[in-house]
């Protein structure tokens, strides 16, 4: 049975309560909708590299995040098949990130999405995803 929209857009909620990394992370679930997802996290002393600036992979776990989340959104469970991302400043301890991932185009099974992460309100990295819709169902309870 289809899924609602509002049964749809609780399905990044269940993804995080079962991803112990994101939650790690610190991750915060800021604004949902179909084929969009908003998070927002801080970058905490322990996610640093040896230059004392965040580790280019927690720009990029945010970011990977927000695209699982928005594609999923859709109701059938979606796996990344190739990402990448541009790291275009520096982040230091404090900041506070904000990740916004849309679809840019859907196909029958593929998903095409961009994810632009902020630091006040300037781009500070962007992800680009491709995704593959499985044909199994997401169950919401």
């Amino acid at each position: 049975m289809e899924l609602t929209i509002a049964e749809k857009l609780k399905i990044p909620h269940t993804m995080l309560s079962q991803d112990a990394f994101s939650q790690w992370l610190g991750i915060e679930i800021v604004d949902v909708k179909l084929g969009y997802c908003k998070l927002k996290m801080k970058v905490r002393k322990e996610m640093l590299n040896s230059m004392n600036k965040a580790h280019g992979g927690i720009s990029y776990a945010l970011a990977d995040t927000a695209f699982g989340f928005a594609a999923n959104t859709h109701g059938k469970y979606a796996v990344s098949i190739e990402t990448s991302i541009n790291h275009i400043e520096a982040l230091a301890e404090g900041d506070e990130l904000i990740a916004e991932s849309s679809v840019e185009i859907t196909k029958n099974k593929l998903g095409f999405h961009t994810v632009e992460i902020k630091c006040n309100n300037q781009m500070v990295a962007l992800f680009k995803g491709v995704v593959y819709r499985t044909s199994k169902d997401w169950e919401i309870k």
